[in-house]
């Protein structure tokens, strides 16, 4: 019998109706739209596929948005310059670099620049050692979808054994943080599993959920996941023009207890927890009018 298939795709516009309300109810206590602005550089066009989607889902749940977009031939000290007059423009509140950055560009140098409240990646050093303090300003976008598709399906975590596999600073870094600390849909025993792991599909086994942040298409056999287990993938890869994801996903159904597919599973996810950190990075940068004024 197959796995029963986790809807993303549905539990992401739902979320998405619940940010939009309370966009509206945030524009009218404040007056203030909740503004995000996405850094697009170079001519990738998966990235360009990535802003152009986030722009429009932005405009959907009610929040100000704007694409900057700089040729490939820009310089780092440019791409900071912008990021530096976008830090100074209070009428802004969030802001997203869109990566991969053209290689002439140390990213690490630009994601650090981004105003720590403006940060609605998570990816700023202060942002992330809040986030490992368990007192957290924003969740990393991705790594929060994850966790929300399992408690809306409730999909419980305390005590269980989740494998992550995949260390990056976007995905299993902060979602193995994430999973381990205490809280709903958390409360995990986590291992983080890479290339240097060894004996990997023994590990893999015995997970009771596994995340597959890996990067590698269809790296994830049906023989890498015990049956019953929950598989959550996360990658987004293009194979003969056709999206799939790190899961070898019809053979690995067939023993997983649920599954996520691709697209239709993180992904849509990921786009909805921006939205919610736009609203949050407003919330904390903007004073509500007092009653009775304009």
């Amino acid at each position: 019998m197959s796995g029963r298939l986790i809807d993303g795709k549905q539990i992401a516009a739902d979320l998405r109706g619940n940010v939009a309300r309370r966009v509206q109810e945030f524009r009218d206590a404040t007056g203030v739209i909740p503004r995000l602005v996405a850094v697009l550089t170079g001519d990738d066009p998966a990235s360009a596929v990535y802003v152009k989607n986030k722009h429009t889902a932005c405009e959907a749940a009610g929040l100000g948005t704007e694409v900057i977009r700089l040729p490939h031939q820009t310089t780092e000290a440019e791409l900071l310059q912008v990021v530096h007059r976008l830090n100074a423009d209070p009428t802004l509140h969030g802001i997203l670099v869109q990566l991969p950055v053209p290689p002439q560009i140390n990213p690490q140098r630009v994601l650090d620049a981004v105003a720590p409240l403006k940060d609605v990646d998570c990816f700023h050093p202060e942002n992330v050692g809040l986030l490992v303090q368990g007192r957290p300003r924003f969740l990393p976008c991705t790594p929060a979808g994850v966790q929300r598709l399992l408690i809306h399906e409730q999909i419980p975590t305390a005590g269980r054994h989740i494998v992550v596999l995949g260390r990056s600073d976007i995905v299993g870094k902060p979602l193995a943080l994430m999973l381990m600390q205490k809280g709903t849909g958390a409360n995990a025993t986590v291992t983080v599993c890479h290339s240097q792991t060894r004996d990997l599909a023994a590990i893999t086994r015995t997970a009771d959920i596994l995340v597959a942040a890996i990067g590698v298409p269809r790296f994830v056999t049906a023989e890498m996941v015990r049956p019953g287990a929950v598989v959550i993938d996360v990658g987004i890869n293009r194979v003969d023009g056709r999206l799939c994801g790190d899961v070898d996903f019809e053979p690995v159904r067939e023993v997983a207890e649920a599954i996520t597919p691709v697209p239709g599973g993180v992904g849509p996810m990921t786009i909805a927890l921006l939205l919610e950190n736009t609203l949050t990075a407003a919330r904390l940068q903007v004073v509500p009018r007092s009653p009775g004024t304009v």
